[in-house]
């Protein structure tokens, strides 16, 4: 008898930070959350990620704005996102946000990979 589980991953969008946590956030959290739980009623391994996009330049303007630097403001913003999946009671298996070495990390592999199949390659263009 097969003993291994379905796998199923679901994740919300990743956050722009340049401002507090508000409904529609909470709504898109909730649902995955929602959708997470039932394939876990049915058994299947699940992996529920969310976390914060934490760079712009709505970001810099906000964070200027509050008397901050960029990376204080995030910290803050982002904080106030995980606070408040604690207060819905959503619990993913894992928040990332694109500040963290390990995002950084990721997104060079990646990168690199891509350059290396000749799928993404540097270049000229000429546009409006």
């Amino acid at each position: 008898m097969d003993t291994e589980k379905n796998k199923f991953y679901i994740t919300t969008p990743i956050y722009y930070v340049n401002d507090k946590p508000h409904i529609g956030h909470a709504y898109t959290t909730i649902a995955a959350d929602v959708v997470a739980r039932l394939h876990r009623q049915l058994g299947e391994d699940v992996f529920f990620l969310t976390g914060t996009d934490e760079h712009g330049a709505k970001i810099a303007q906000a964070a200027d704005k509050a008397g901050k630097t960029p990376q204080e403001f995030v910290d803050e913003v982002s904080a106030q996102y995980s606070f408040a999946w604690d207060q819905l009671g959503i619990a993913p298996d894992d928040f990332i946000r694109t500040t963290e070495k390990r995002h950084e990390e990721a997104v060079e592999i990646f990168l690199n990979k891509l350059k290396e199949s000749g799928k993404v390659y540097e270049g000229d263009y000429e546009g409006l």
